[in-house]
């Protein structure tokens, strides 16, 4: 096992030398879109190159340390080489898992911002209650995680909460960790309306996209219609007298989205226009995901929107994950945003069957 992994280890430093070299090419550098994916390959050889070197230190340091205690005649000192062994080769195995999963090709998406959606099912105003529950838990994830989360356009419950709700997330490996949040949320409990104390189900639907970007998508402005109006609020009444609301629509299609969170035409132009590339992305990433989601349960395809993922019952305190069978009973954390537990423990699932897949 060592050495096949020290022959990939040549091989992978070899290319991240060479990937080095080429981002340094100013033709390179011109090329806009080969530059961002070469940049994109360097940052994740570098860090299979990193824990390479770690593995091939511990290798050399139980090498040395064998040849020590086969010539070593001091008790004290064998002793102690012996302890050293010994904690070297409990290094050996979780180090080789490391770099076998870190050479399994990877989700290039994962790296990307996300566009986050939230659209409220059945139940009613209690579903519209519990979008907006589920927003303020990601709302809450992302303030932990240092994300910056951007409301792009929604449309409120007449009792709270949301019927829809869109936002842009950007930060760190975004998409790579709130991937896993796509399908169906269900919630269980008794809602504010309910005079007699019985426990009502609704639910929300939850959609994670990848968020697109300049160069995945050629848009044509002759392909896409552009439409202003006068943003609104709660209860149809106008929030100002200015077309700065903006509706696009891209004809051949036929996604439309809408922005009106900014007050300038301009922003709000700009944040459309981002998500509608995001769109157009995704209708060729669905086919990618949808295979996905037909090997591996941790993943459920964006366009199923029947996907029951979770249940968060609240007369139990309880929160259940569908997919791997796991029951927590911290709901008012979870609900507050700490689901970072729930999404690692799915990311583990998720790599123990990426590994499977693998020859490696």
């Amino acid at each position: 096992m060592a050495n096949n992994i020290l022959n990939k280890f040549e091989n992978i430093k070899h290319r991240f030398d060479e990937v080095g070299q080429l981002i340094t090419d100013p033709e390179i550098i011109k090329d806009m879109k080969r530059y961002v994916k070469l940049n994109q390959e360097y940052k994740r050889l570098e860090e299979l190159v990193g824990v390479f070197s770690e593995y091939k230190n511990i290798v050399d340091n139980i090498k040395s340390t064998r040849e020590l205690l086969a010539t070593e005649k001091d008790d004290e000192m064998r002793e102690m080489a012996k302890e050293e062994l010994e904690m070297l080769e409990k290094q050996v195995g979780p180090k080789e898992q490391e770099i076998k999963l870190l050479l399994v090709p990877a989700d290039p998406e994962d790296s990307k911002n996300a566009i986050l959606e939230i659209r409220a099912g059945t139940g009613g105003d209690e579903a519209s209650i519990f979008a907006g529950d589920l927003f303020r838990m990601y709302s809450k994830f992302c303030e932990r995680k240092g994300w910056k989360l951007e409301v792009t356009n929604m449309s409120e419950g007449t009792a709270g909460g949301y019927k829809e709700i869109v936002a842009k997330v950007s930060g760190k490996d975004v998409y790579g960790i709130l991937k896993y949040e796509s399908g169906v949320h269900r919630v269980q409990r008794v809602p504010q309306t309910e005079t007699q104390g019985r426990v009502h189900t609704s639910a929300a639907s939850v959609a994670v996209l990848p968020e697109a970007e300049e160069f995945d998508v050629e848009l044509k402005e002759s392909d896409i219609r552009k439409d202003t109006y006068c943003s609104s609020g709660p209860g149809g009444q106008s929030v100002n007298t200015t077309y700065s609301a903006i509706r696009l629509t891209h004809i051949p299609t036929g996604i439309v989205v809408t922005c009106q969170d900014e007050k300038s035409q301009l922003k709000n132009l700009a944040k459309a226009m981002n998500e509608l590339r995001t769109r157009i992305y995704n209708m060729e990433y669905q086919k990618y995901i949808d295979d996905i989601a037909s090997k591996r349960k941790t993943m459920v395809s964006t366009g199923d929107r029947s996907a029951k993922i979770r249940t968060y019952n609240w007369p139990q305190g309880r929160v259940t994950d569908h997919r791997i069978g796991l029951t927590l009973y911290n709901l008012p954390a979870i609900i507050d945003g700490d689901i970072g537990d729930i999404i690692e423990k799915l990311q583990v699932e998720e790599n123990a069957q990426r590994l499977k897949e693998s020859e490696i």
